[in-house]
């Protein structure tokens, strides 16, 4: 969970998010939505992949980013769960 809560600590991989919330995309389709290197969108991809919020399918020549919504929700229910908590 803390790799996902430092992923979520980006505005890039944020953005990164919200591309893959639209459909699924290569690493040079996600590197032209941004200005930077694609070693840096690498590194950011790589960070999302560590934190389980995405995954990736080599397809060819290519790596498919698709969003993995599974780490999310089960942050989403730990947040609903603590807040009910609450006296």
């Amino acid at each position: 969970m803390n790799k996902a809560f430092k992923a979520l600590n980006d505005h890039t991989r944020r953005e990164i998010l919200e591309l893959l919330k639209l459909k699924d995309r290569s690493a040079g389709e996600i590197a032209a939505h941004f200005n930077m290197g694609k070693p840096s969108i690498s590194h950011h991809l790589d960070l999302l992949k560590q934190a389980e919020l995405v995954s990736s399918d080599k397809q060819g020549q290519f790596v498919i980013y698709s969003l993995n919504t599974t780490v999310i929700d089960d942050l989403l229910t730990w947040m609903l769960n603590l807040k009910d908590q609450q006296p």
